[in-house]
Protein backbone atom coordinates (compact mmCIF):
# COMPACT_ATOMS: atom_id res chain seq x y z
CA UNK A 1 0.00 0.00 0.00
CA UNK A 2 0.93 3.54 -1.05
CA UNK A 3 2.07 6.23 1.23
CA UNK A 4 1.13 9.63 1.02
CA UNK A 5 3.41 12.54 0.84
CA UNK A 6 2.12 15.04 3.43
CA UNK A 7 3.72 18.31 2.33
CA UNK A 8 3.83 20.63 5.24
CA UNK A 9 1.42 23.79 4.46
CA UNK A 10 1.50 27.33 5.93
CA UNK A 11 5.86 28.08 6.33
CA UNK A 12 6.76 30.84 7.07
CA UNK A 13 9.14 32.65 4.38
CA UNK A 14 10.85 36.20 4.64
CA UNK A 15 10.28 36.81 8.37
CA UNK A 16 13.64 38.48 9.18
CA UNK A 17 12.54 41.64 7.03
CA UNK A 18 11.09 44.82 7.06
CA UNK A 19 7.89 45.10 4.79
CA UNK A 20 6.43 47.73 3.08
CA UNK A 21 2.93 47.59 2.86
CA UNK A 22 0.04 49.18 0.00
CA UNK A 23 -3.42 48.70 -0.62
CA UNK A 24 -4.68 49.80 -3.83
CA UNK A 25 -8.01 48.78 -5.13
CA UNK A 26 -8.94 46.94 -2.77
CA UNK A 27 -5.95 44.87 -3.31
CA UNK A 28 -3.33 44.66 -0.93
CA UNK A 29 0.49 44.60 -1.88
CA UNK A 30 3.63 43.98 -0.17
CA UNK A 31 7.19 44.42 -0.77
CA UNK A 32 10.40 42.78 1.57
CA UNK A 33 12.92 45.49 2.20
CA UNK A 34 16.39 45.36 4.62
CA UNK A 35 15.61 46.47 8.23
CA UNK A 36 16.37 50.01 8.75
CA UNK A 37 16.99 50.82 4.79
CA UNK A 38 13.54 51.76 4.33
CA UNK A 39 13.61 55.40 6.27
CA UNK A 40 16.96 56.13 4.89
CA UNK A 41 15.53 55.80 1.38
CA UNK A 42 12.66 57.76 2.25
CA UNK A 43 15.22 60.43 3.85
CA UNK A 44 16.94 60.47 0.71
CA UNK A 45 20.38 59.07 2.29
CA UNK A 46 20.11 55.71 0.68
CA UNK A 47 20.49 56.05 -3.04
CA UNK A 48 20.86 52.23 -4.32
CA UNK A 49 17.53 50.37 -4.47
CA UNK A 50 19.59 47.19 -4.53
CA UNK A 51 20.79 48.12 -1.02
CA UNK A 52 17.07 48.54 0.39
CA UNK A 53 15.24 46.11 -1.24
CA UNK A 54 15.54 42.04 -0.63
CA UNK A 55 14.22 41.44 -4.29
CA UNK A 56 12.56 43.40 -6.88
CA UNK A 57 9.65 41.31 -6.40
CA UNK A 58 5.99 42.45 -5.07
CA UNK A 59 3.69 39.89 -3.31
CA UNK A 60 0.62 39.79 -1.90
CA UNK A 61 1.66 38.00 1.82
CA UNK A 62 5.16 38.41 2.49
CA UNK A 63 5.33 36.00 5.16
CA UNK A 64 4.29 33.22 3.74
CA UNK A 65 5.72 34.04 0.42
CA UNK A 66 2.97 34.37 -2.03
CA UNK A 67 3.65 36.46 -4.81
CA UNK A 68 1.19 39.36 -6.27
CA UNK A 69 -0.70 38.54 -9.52
CA UNK A 70 -0.29 40.04 -13.15
CA UNK A 71 -3.61 40.79 -13.40
CA UNK A 72 -3.99 42.38 -9.55
CA UNK A 73 -0.67 44.37 -10.86
CA UNK A 74 -1.92 45.81 -14.17
CA UNK A 75 -5.41 46.24 -12.38
CA UNK A 76 -3.85 48.32 -9.46
CA UNK A 77 -0.55 49.86 -11.01
CA UNK A 78 -1.42 49.64 -14.68
CA UNK A 79 2.10 47.97 -15.29
CA UNK A 80 3.60 44.63 -14.05
CA UNK A 81 7.15 46.40 -14.15
CA UNK A 82 8.41 45.04 -10.62
CA UNK A 83 10.58 47.91 -10.42
CA UNK A 84 8.62 50.35 -10.47
CA UNK A 85 5.72 48.80 -8.74
CA UNK A 86 8.38 48.49 -5.73
CA UNK A 87 9.26 52.24 -5.53
CA UNK A 88 5.63 53.39 -5.80
CA UNK A 89 5.27 51.18 -2.73
CA UNK A 90 8.61 52.09 -1.09
CA UNK A 91 7.63 55.77 -1.34
CA UNK A 92 3.54 55.42 -0.26
CA UNK A 93 3.34 52.39 1.47
CA UNK A 94 2.99 51.67 5.44
CA UNK A 95 6.05 50.01 7.05
CA UNK A 96 5.75 47.48 9.18
CA UNK A 97 7.86 47.12 11.98
CA UNK A 98 8.22 44.74 15.33
CA UNK A 99 7.61 46.34 18.66
CA UNK A 100 10.81 46.64 19.87
CA UNK A 101 12.03 48.75 16.35
CA UNK A 102 8.79 50.79 17.08
CA UNK A 103 9.79 51.44 20.75
CA UNK A 104 12.89 52.26 19.62
CA UNK A 105 11.31 54.68 17.46
CA UNK A 106 9.18 56.40 19.86
CA UNK A 107 12.21 56.42 21.91
CA UNK A 108 14.26 58.39 19.83
CA UNK A 109 11.83 60.40 18.48
CA UNK A 110 10.63 61.13 21.71
CA UNK A 111 14.18 62.35 23.03
CA UNK A 112 14.35 64.56 19.33
CA UNK A 113 11.53 66.40 20.84
CA UNK A 114 12.39 67.21 24.14
CA UNK A 115 15.97 68.43 22.73
CA UNK A 116 14.05 70.70 20.38
CA UNK A 117 12.08 71.90 23.34
CA UNK A 118 14.64 72.55 25.51
CA UNK A 119 16.68 74.66 22.44
CA UNK A 120 13.31 76.85 22.02
CA UNK A 121 12.44 77.51 25.40
CA UNK A 122 13.53 79.35 28.68
CA UNK A 123 12.82 79.17 32.64
CA UNK A 124 10.51 82.40 32.76
CA UNK A 125 11.86 82.97 36.18
CA UNK A 126 15.70 82.59 36.02
CA UNK A 127 15.87 83.34 32.09
CA UNK A 128 17.98 80.16 31.47
CA UNK A 129 17.18 77.04 29.61
CA UNK A 130 15.91 74.15 31.14
CA UNK A 131 18.23 70.35 31.48
CA UNK A 132 16.73 67.58 28.79
CA UNK A 133 16.22 65.68 31.73
CA UNK A 134 13.65 68.41 33.26
CA UNK A 135 12.03 68.99 29.75
CA UNK A 136 11.32 65.12 29.64
CA UNK A 137 10.14 64.99 33.22
CA UNK A 138 7.92 68.01 32.38
CA UNK A 139 6.49 66.25 28.77
CA UNK A 140 5.78 63.11 30.94
CA UNK A 141 3.93 64.73 33.54
CA UNK A 142 1.65 66.26 31.12
CA UNK A 143 1.32 62.74 29.74
CA UNK A 144 2.32 63.78 26.44
CA UNK A 145 2.38 60.82 23.31
CA UNK A 146 4.91 60.99 20.20
CA UNK A 147 2.79 60.82 17.17
CA UNK A 148 5.03 58.94 14.48
CA UNK A 149 3.37 60.43 11.64
CA UNK A 150 3.77 64.10 12.47
CA UNK A 151 7.21 65.90 12.18
CA UNK A 152 9.32 66.52 15.26
CA UNK A 153 9.47 69.76 15.04
CA UNK A 154 5.43 70.61 14.94
CA UNK A 155 5.28 68.44 18.12
CA UNK A 156 7.77 70.04 20.44
CA UNK A 157 5.77 73.81 19.58
CA UNK A 158 2.54 71.57 20.46
CA UNK A 159 4.36 71.17 23.92
CA UNK A 160 5.47 73.80 24.32
CA UNK A 161 1.99 75.84 24.22
CA UNK A 162 1.00 72.76 26.65
CA UNK A 163 4.02 73.07 29.14
CA UNK A 164 3.11 77.28 29.16
CA UNK A 165 -0.15 75.92 30.69
CA UNK A 166 1.28 74.63 33.65
CA UNK A 167 5.19 75.48 34.52
CA UNK A 168 6.67 78.53 34.26
CA UNK A 169 8.23 77.91 30.28
CA UNK A 170 8.02 80.58 27.97
CA UNK A 171 9.83 80.85 23.86
CA UNK A 172 13.76 81.90 23.90
CA UNK A 173 13.32 85.29 22.22
CA UNK A 174 15.55 85.25 18.58
CA UNK A 175 17.85 87.89 18.18
CA UNK A 176 17.77 90.10 14.94
CA UNK A 177 19.40 92.80 13.10
CA UNK A 178 16.49 95.59 11.32
CA UNK A 179 17.62 97.78 8.83
CA UNK A 180 15.58 100.92 7.57
CA UNK A 181 15.81 103.50 5.99
CA UNK A 182 15.94 106.91 7.97
CA UNK A 183 12.31 108.20 7.56
CA UNK A 184 10.68 104.68 8.55
CA UNK A 185 13.37 104.60 11.54
CA UNK A 186 10.65 105.92 13.89
CA UNK A 187 7.73 103.30 12.43
CA UNK A 188 9.68 100.41 12.94
CA UNK A 189 10.59 101.43 16.75
CA UNK A 190 7.28 101.91 17.60
CA UNK A 191 6.07 99.07 16.09
CA UNK A 192 8.96 97.19 18.61
CA UNK A 193 7.79 98.84 21.53
CA UNK A 194 4.27 97.39 20.39
CA UNK A 195 5.73 93.85 20.38
CA UNK A 196 7.81 94.09 23.56
CA UNK A 197 10.86 93.50 21.87
CA UNK A 198 13.96 94.67 23.85
CA UNK A 199 16.85 96.94 22.20
CA UNK A 200 20.40 95.50 22.52
CA UNK A 201 21.86 98.71 20.23
CA UNK A 202 20.94 101.27 18.04
CA UNK A 203 23.13 102.76 15.35
CA UNK A 204 21.91 105.66 14.21
CA UNK A 205 24.45 106.83 11.47
CA UNK A 206 24.32 107.05 7.82
CA UNK A 207 21.26 106.20 5.55
CA UNK A 208 20.43 102.79 6.95
CA UNK A 209 19.26 102.60 10.12
CA UNK A 210 19.78 99.49 12.41
CA UNK A 211 18.62 97.85 15.30
CA UNK A 212 19.63 94.78 17.03
CA UNK A 213 16.65 93.46 19.16
CA UNK A 214 15.52 90.15 20.77
CA UNK A 215 11.95 89.75 19.71
CA UNK A 216 9.60 86.27 20.64
CA UNK A 217 9.41 84.25 17.27
CA UNK A 218 5.45 84.44 17.52
CA UNK A 219 5.92 87.69 15.84
CA UNK A 220 8.91 86.81 13.49
CA UNK A 221 6.73 86.26 10.05
CA UNK A 222 4.98 90.14 11.10
CA UNK A 223 8.32 91.51 11.98
CA UNK A 224 10.01 90.19 8.53
CA UNK A 225 6.77 91.58 6.49
CA UNK A 226 6.76 94.73 8.08
CA UNK A 227 11.07 95.28 7.34
CA UNK A 228 9.81 94.49 3.85
CA UNK A 229 7.24 97.14 3.96
CA UNK A 230 9.44 99.50 5.39
CA UNK A 231 12.25 98.65 2.52
CA UNK A 232 14.65 97.56 4.85
CA UNK A 233 16.34 93.74 5.69
CA UNK A 234 16.00 91.41 8.86
CA UNK A 235 19.15 89.24 9.32
CA UNK A 236 18.77 86.67 11.95
CA UNK A 237 21.78 86.42 14.70
CA UNK A 238 20.75 84.12 16.85
CA UNK A 239 17.61 81.68 16.62
CA UNK A 240 17.54 81.29 20.73
CA UNK A 241 18.74 83.36 23.28
CA UNK A 242 19.00 83.32 27.58
CA UNK A 243 20.76 84.74 30.15
CA UNK A 244 24.61 84.93 29.94
CA UNK A 245 26.44 82.52 32.02
CA UNK A 246 25.86 78.42 32.67
CA UNK A 247 22.32 77.25 33.89
CA UNK A 248 23.73 76.01 37.55
CA UNK A 249 21.57 73.56 39.95
CA UNK A 250 21.58 76.38 42.58
CA UNK A 251 18.82 77.88 40.40
CA UNK A 252 16.48 74.76 40.58
CA UNK A 253 17.17 73.47 44.22
CA UNK A 254 18.11 74.52 48.00
CA UNK A 255 14.99 77.33 47.88
CA UNK A 256 12.31 77.73 49.66
CA UNK A 257 10.16 78.35 46.95
CA UNK A 258 11.27 76.07 44.48
CA UNK A 259 8.74 74.46 42.56
CA UNK A 260 7.39 71.07 43.76
CA UNK A 261 8.27 69.67 39.97
CA UNK A 262 11.53 70.68 39.94
CA UNK A 263 12.63 69.58 43.76
CA UNK A 264 11.60 65.75 43.01
CA UNK A 265 14.95 65.11 41.84
CA UNK A 266 17.46 67.98 43.55
CA UNK A 267 19.38 65.20 45.07
CA UNK A 268 19.75 63.24 41.97
CA UNK A 269 20.87 66.53 39.87
CA UNK A 270 23.20 67.39 42.28
CA UNK A 271 24.90 63.92 42.51
CA UNK A 272 24.72 63.61 38.52
CA UNK A 273 26.21 67.27 38.17
CA UNK A 274 29.66 66.79 40.80
CA UNK A 275 29.72 63.23 38.71
CA UNK A 276 29.77 65.03 35.58
CA UNK A 277 32.32 67.64 36.91
CA UNK A 278 34.75 65.44 37.98
CA UNK A 279 34.44 63.77 34.56
CA UNK A 280 35.19 67.05 32.98
CA UNK A 281 38.34 67.90 35.01
CA UNK A 282 39.73 63.61 34.63
CA UNK A 283 39.32 64.22 30.91
CA UNK A 284 41.06 67.84 30.86
CA UNK A 285 43.86 66.54 32.02
CA UNK A 286 44.32 63.25 30.69
CA UNK A 287 43.14 64.95 27.41
CA UNK A 288 46.70 64.56 25.67
CA UNK A 289 46.77 61.22 27.02
CA UNK A 290 43.43 59.98 25.62
CA UNK A 291 43.10 59.27 21.76
CA UNK A 292 40.55 61.53 20.32
CA UNK A 293 38.16 59.65 17.34
CA UNK A 294 37.48 61.38 14.52
CA UNK A 295 34.17 61.10 12.18
CA UNK A 296 35.21 61.77 8.79
CA UNK A 297 32.15 62.91 7.42
CA UNK A 298 32.24 65.71 10.20
CA UNK A 299 35.70 66.74 10.02
CA UNK A 300 35.53 66.90 14.08
CA UNK A 301 36.77 64.77 16.95
CA UNK A 302 34.17 63.34 18.93
CA UNK A 303 36.13 62.04 22.29
CA UNK A 304 35.96 58.27 23.24
CA UNK A 305 34.19 55.61 22.02
CA UNK A 306 30.88 55.74 23.86
CA UNK A 307 31.04 59.69 22.27
CA UNK A 308 31.78 58.77 18.92
CA UNK A 309 28.80 55.79 19.03
CA UNK A 310 26.53 58.65 20.25
CA UNK A 311 28.16 61.27 17.85
CA UNK A 312 26.34 59.01 14.90
CA UNK A 313 22.99 59.79 16.31
CA UNK A 314 23.17 63.55 16.77
CA UNK A 315 21.48 65.83 14.33
CA UNK A 316 24.79 67.31 13.90
CA UNK A 317 25.97 64.11 11.83
CA UNK A 318 22.90 63.47 10.22
CA UNK A 319 23.00 67.39 8.76
CA UNK A 320 26.42 66.79 7.25
CA UNK A 321 25.75 63.39 5.96
CA UNK A 322 23.21 65.03 4.19
CA UNK A 323 25.11 67.43 3.16
CA UNK A 324 27.71 64.81 2.13
CA UNK A 325 25.20 63.23 -0.43
CA UNK A 326 25.05 66.55 -2.09
CA UNK A 327 28.92 66.95 -1.95
CA UNK A 328 28.62 69.93 0.43
CA UNK A 329 31.41 70.81 2.84
CA UNK A 330 30.58 69.52 6.46
CA UNK A 331 29.53 72.13 9.56
CA UNK A 332 31.08 72.85 12.68
CA UNK A 333 28.40 71.75 15.58
CA UNK A 334 27.49 75.74 16.11
CA UNK A 335 26.97 75.84 12.32
CA UNK A 336 25.16 73.36 11.57
CA UNK A 337 22.12 74.28 14.24
CA UNK A 338 22.27 78.06 13.58
CA UNK A 339 22.13 76.27 9.27
CA UNK A 340 19.00 73.65 10.32
CA UNK A 341 17.68 76.07 12.81
CA UNK A 342 17.26 79.09 9.79
CA UNK A 343 16.62 77.14 7.38
CA UNK A 344 13.57 76.09 9.15
CA UNK A 345 12.32 79.32 9.94
CA UNK A 346 12.84 80.79 6.29
CA UNK A 347 11.22 77.20 5.14
CA UNK A 348 8.19 77.20 7.41
CA UNK A 349 7.49 80.83 8.56
CA UNK A 350 4.19 79.44 10.02
CA UNK A 351 5.54 77.52 12.55
CA UNK A 352 6.49 80.69 14.63
CA UNK A 353 3.05 81.94 14.55
CA UNK A 354 0.96 81.01 17.73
Amino acid sequence: MSKTLVQPVGQKRLTNVAVVRLKKRGIRFEIACFKNKVLSWRSSVEKDLDEVLQSHTVYSNVSKGILAKTKDLLAAFGTDDQTKICLEILDKGELQVAGKERESQFSSQFRDIATIVMQKTINAETQRPYTINMIERLMHESHFAVDPHSSSKKQALDVIRELQKHFPIKRSPMRVKLNVPEQNFTTLMEKLNVWNASIVSKDESGIQLSVICEVDPGFFRDCDALVRNLLGRLEILAVSVHAEGDTHVDNYDDHDDVPSYLSKESNDVVELSERIQEQTISIEKGNAEVKQNKCSTCNAHVGNSKQYRDHFKSDWHKHNLKRKTRQLPPLTAEECLTDMEIGDSKADLKDYSF
